[in-house]
């Protein structure tokens, strides 16, 4: 089966390749990515580079023989480690490489998000080859995207990719555990992403990996719905980089979206976490999806959750808590409390002052799907 075509593409190497054995950066693995790498820039197709394998990089440094890390000496490792895996990976190529660092608190700030953009895209036009990780040195779990899968599928829509290659040391999704039954298959294609494909995915086989079959899958949903095409693959074997350079599917393909989102409903969606919530009522749910109505005060029926201007919150059904939308708040939670479910004539009288409209305006609003 021949693949997509595709001009720029993001391509995950997992922990896994990087530091099979935990032990430093080794090239076993990743000489054949480097090769299909040189290939691909050779045809004109544009590459970024999702690298784990930081803390597997520098932990030989550290005199820790335990299997568990404390997170001080984790981030210790990964601020070791990162220079490292550019050194592994710059010594694969006659052309030059750029580290970009990110956490996920660069990622849901929509300026630090364009900038990004902007920086990955000079990149190639001046045909540098970025190379991206998360910023584990410094990051709190509270900023952290937490696997490199959902990192590259972030990536993938900053940059506006056409393809999504997760490399890792699996060949791909199967109908059952291939661990546990030797009649498992690998599914090739998978052309919508549901409950019954989350329902195969199974966890984490790597020692020093953090992200199992769900996260790549979580990943996968993510970067199709933006109109990527996503590729899990096993890194492993050199002979699947030789498939992909024939376009044909190496592992199981998760294929794109027809109708994609735009940039920033994706963003709003995927990348955005959502602080509170805002409770409603049924014409208020009728008028966000059959009007494409902003949200407005008379509508909120309660408020969960704490959050400021600015933040991205659900708004759920006050009925039944469905998930209605995804939006970015223009007031905080504690201003909420007291306008809900009044007019602006109402809260002007009072309160003394001409409020904003929309608590919600509709640019700033992602619908989910009616069930």
């Amino acid at each position: 089966m021949k693949i997509p075509a595709w001009r720029r593409a993001v391509i995950k190497v997992g922990s896994a390749l990087i530091a099979p054995d935990g032990n430093g950066c080794s090239s076993k693995y990743l000489l054949a990515i480097a090769r299909f790498i040189n290939e691909c820039r050779e045809r004109g197709q544009e590459i970024v580079l999702v690298s784990s394998g930081s803390v597997a990089a520098g932990r030989h440094h550290f005199n820790h023989e335990e299997k568990t890390v404390p997170v001080v000496l984790k981030k210790a490792m990964a601020a070791v480690g990162q220079t490292q895996v550019m050194e592994s990976w710059a010594r694969f190529f006659d052309f030059p490489c750029a580290q970009v660092l990110m956490t996920h608190d660069d990622l849901r700030d929509r300026e630090r998000y364009i900038s990004i953009r902007n920086t990955v895209n000079a990149l190639l036009e001046h045909g540098i080859m970025p190379i991206a990780n998360e910023n584990d040195a410094l990051a709190t779990d509270d900023l952290k995207v937490g696997d490199n899968d959902n990192l590259a599928a972030m990536v993938a829509t900053v940059v506006d990719a056409d393809a999504l290659f997760i490399c890792s040391d699996i060949d791909g999704l199967f109908d059952k555990d291939p661990n546990k039954h030797k009649d498992a298959t690998l599914i090739p294609v998978v052309d919508e992403i549901d409950q019954n494909i989350y329902a195969l995915a199974g966890g984490s086989a790597s020692a020093v990996g953090t992200g199992g079959m769900r996260t790549k899958v979580e990943a996968a949903e993510k970067a199709t719905t933006h109109g990527i095409d996503t590729y899990i693959l096993n890194g492993r074997k050199g002979s699947k980089f030789e498939v992909l350079l024939r376009n044909e599917n190496p592992g199981t393909l998760f294929k794109a979206k027809e109708n994609p989102l735009s940039n920033k409903k994706h963003w709003l969606r995927h990348t955005l976490i959502a602080q509170g919530e805002i409770l409603v009522d049924s014409d208020t749910i009728k008028a966000l999806r059959e009007e494409g109505s902003s949200l407005l005060s008379p509508g909120i029926v309660d408020i969960q959750g704490n959050f400021d201007r600015g933040d991205a919150v659900l708004i759920r059904s006050a009925e039944n808590m469905e998930t209605i939308a995804k939006g970015i708040c223009r007031y905080s939670s504690h201003e909420l409390i007291h306008i809900k479910g009044q007019t602006d004539t109402a809260i002007a009288e009072a309160y003394g002052y001409s409020p904003i409209s929309e608590v919600i305006h509709r640019d700033d609003l992602m619908l989910w799907s009616k069930k």
